[in-house]
C-alpha cells in the first residue's frame, strides 16, 4: 500500500509540537512493515534543508485566485529518515524560517495544499491513501472531490487526523476564491458558523477521521471549539488511535543528546548522573526531587498556572523540591516564570525557548514531569517520560487519561489529578515529594514504567485496518 502523508510539520525537518513527532515517526514504521510511505511538507528554510542533499522531482505552475505561482517539489536523496521526504517550495510564501505565525498563513498553507494536489495530478499512478494532518492540510479531501481540474483523483482514499481541534484555520468565506474552480453547490462543505473552516471541511470530506487518542475523541463531542455538533453527526467515520513514539530516537540506552546512558537495570544510577549534570549546570539541589515542565507556555497546557503553583508549593509544602521549566509561549507567562528566578534558593530555574538536547537531558535526569494540560489530545511528553523512567504528574484528560495510571491504583505508575487548578496541581506536587521519600517504591514504579510499550507498532496496525476499511468504503 502506498501512503502519502501531507503535513505542516515533520521531525527533524521542522517541528513546533507533537504533530511533527508523529509525522516523523508513523511513516517510518509503516515503511518497516512493508508499505510505501511518503511525506510531503513545505520547504521552510531550516537547518535540515541546508545540511542535506535534495533533487528536483517536479516543477509546476498554478494559481491562488489571481496570483499565479511556480512551485517546485524536491526529494531528499538518501532516505535518511526511513521514508521518502518531499518538500514543496513556493517563492514568497513557503521560503520562511518559521513554520507558523505569519500574517499570510492562510495564503501560505492554501497555496501549499493546491500545489500538493496539482503535483498529485501529474503522477503516473495514484497513491492508495492521502493522509492529511490538522487544518493546514484539511482542504485537500475537498479539492480531490470537488475541484473540477482534479476530480480524476476523487477515488483516492483520504484520511484526516485531528491532532488538536482547538486550531481549525477559520477565515472569511471570501477566501474560498483561492481554491481551484470548484462545484459551487458544495459551498456548504466549506462553511461552518459563517466562516471558511478547513478542519470542519476535512471532517466532512475525508473518508475517515481519526483523533490521537480514544478519550480525546469522546471529549471532543462536548469540547471541540464549536465542532461538537459536526463530530456527533460524523461520528460513524471517526475513531481514536493513540499515538506512539519513536523508540529509536527516544531510547535512554542510546540517546545521542547525553552521555550517561542507561536501561531498566541501570536506571537509578544513570538517572542520577544526568540529574547531577542538570543540577550543576542550572544551580539546583541534587538531594531534592527534580520536577520539570517541558512544552509550550500557553493556557491549553496549563502553563499560566505554573508561576502560582511553584510559589504555593514552596510556601505550603516547603522548599523540598526543585523546579525546572523549559518552554516558550505567551510573553506574560514567560515573564512571570523568569521573575521567579530571583527568588530561587538553588531550587528553581527556567530556560525560555526550546532546546531539543536539553529536553532529552531533562527526561533522563528529572524525577517527575508535570503536565497540567487543560486540553491534551494525546500527549507525547508523558510517553517519553515513561520510557526514561520519569514519573508523569498529569491532569486526568485526553491521552493523559489513556496512558497514565495513578500509582495508587492497581498496576499504577504515575500521579493523576482531576482539575487544572492551582490546588490540584499543588497536591500532585506534594504527592511527588512524598513518593520521592520512598526510594524503594519509586524504584519499583520506575521499573514498571520503563517496561511499558508505547511504540508505534500497535497504532500502525490500527491505521492499516482503517485504511483497508476506507478503501473498501465500509
Amino acid at each position: 500500500m502506498e501512503i502519502l502523508h501531507v503535513s505542516a510539520e515533520c521531525y527533524p525537518v521542522a517541528k513546533a509540537g507533537g504533530l511533527g513527532d508523529v509525522v516523523g515517526a508513523l511513516p517510518k514504521v509503516q515503511r518497516e512493515l512493508g508499505h510505501v510511505a511518503k511525506v510531503v511538507m513545505p520547504m521552510y528554510r531550516t537547518k535540515f534543508l541546508a545540511a542535506n542533499e535534495f533533487e528536483v522531482v517536479h516543477k509546476g505552475y498554478t494559481h491562488l485566485h489571481n496570483y499565479w505561482f511556480n512551485y517546485t517539489v524536491i526529494k531528499e536523496k538518501s532516505n535518511k529518515l526511513g521514508f521518502d521526504l518531499y518538500l514543496v517550495d513556493i517563492y514568497g510564501l513557503l521560503d520562511r524560517e518559521k513554520i507558523y505565525g505569519y500574517g499570510d498563513d492562510v495564503e501560505r498553507f492554501t497555496a501549499f495544499q493546491i500545489a500538493v494536489v496539482d503535483w498529485l495530478a501529474a503522477w503516473r499512478h495514484q497513491p492508495d491513501v492521502v493522509h492529511v494532518h490538522d487544518h493546514h492540510t484539511a482542504l485537500i479531501p475537498f479539492m480531490l472531490k470537488h475541484c473540477y481540474a482534479y476530480q480524476h483523483l476523487n477515488s483516492i482514499t483520504t484520511i484526516l487526523t485531528i491532532h488538536n481541534a482547538q486550531y481549525q484555520g477559520q477565515t472569511g468565506m471570501d477566501k474560498t476564491v483561492y481554491l481551484p474552480a470548484w462545484d459551487v453547490w458544495k459551498r456548504g462543505l466549506l462553511e461552518w458558523n459563517g466562516a471558511l473552516n478547513p478542519l470542519a471541511c476535512g471532517i466532512r470530506c475525508a473518508w475517515k477521521v481519526t483523533t490521537v487518542s480514544p478519550t480525546y475523541l469522546e471529549e471532543m463531542r462536548s469540547h471541540a471549539a464549536g465542532l461538537e455538533a459536526l463530530l456527533e453527526y460524523e461520528k460513524g467515520k471517526c475513531s481514536g488511535i493513540l499515538n506512539g513514539i519513536d523508540t529509536v530516537v527516544w531510547d535512554p540506552a542510546t540517546d545521542r543528546y547525553f552521555e550517561d546512558h542507561y536501561d531498566g537495570a541501570t536506571a537509578e544510577e544513570g538517572k542520577l548522573k544526568n540529574k547531577a549534570r542538570l543540577c550543576e549546570q542550572y544551580n539546583l539541589d541534587i538531594k531534592k526531587p527534580l520536577i520539570t515542565f517541558i512544552g509550550r507556555l500557553v493556557g491549553d497546557k496549563g502553563a499560566d498556572l505554573l508561576p502560582q503553583v511553584i510559589e504555593d508549593s514552596f510556601y505550603y509544602i516547603g522548599r523540598k523540591m526543585n523546579f525546572f521549566v523549559l518552554g516558550s509561549g505567551l510573553p506574560e507567562i514567560e515573564g512571570k516564570l523568569q521573575a521567579i528566578r530571583g527568588l530561587s534558593r538553588g531550587d528553581y530555574n527556567t530556560y525560555i525557548g526550546y532546546d531539543e538536547g536539553l529536553s532529552h537531558l531533562l527526561y533522563a535526569g528529572a524525577d517527575f514531569i508535570l503536565m497540567p494540560s487543560r486540553v491534551e489530545p494525546c500527549g507525547l511528553n508523558q510517553l517519553y517520560a515513561l520510557r526514561y523512567g520519569t514519573v508523569p504528574v498529569v491532569r486526568n484528560t485526553g491521552g493523559l487519561h489513556d496512558t497514565v495510571i495513578d500509582y495508587g491504583d492497581k498496576n499504577g505508575y504515575g500521579i493523576r489529578f482531576n482539575h487544572a487548578t492551582v490546588g490540584d496541581m499543588t497536591h500532585g506536587i506534594w504527592r511527588s515529594v512524598e513518593l520521592f521519600q520512598h526510594q524503594e517504591m519509586l524504584g519499583d514504579i520506575r521499573q514498571r514504567m520503563m517496561q511499558l510499550d508505547f511504540s508505534w507498532e500497535t497504532s500502525v496496525r490500527a491505521y492499516q485496518d482503517l485504511y483497508d476499511r476506507a478503501k473498501s468504503r465500509k
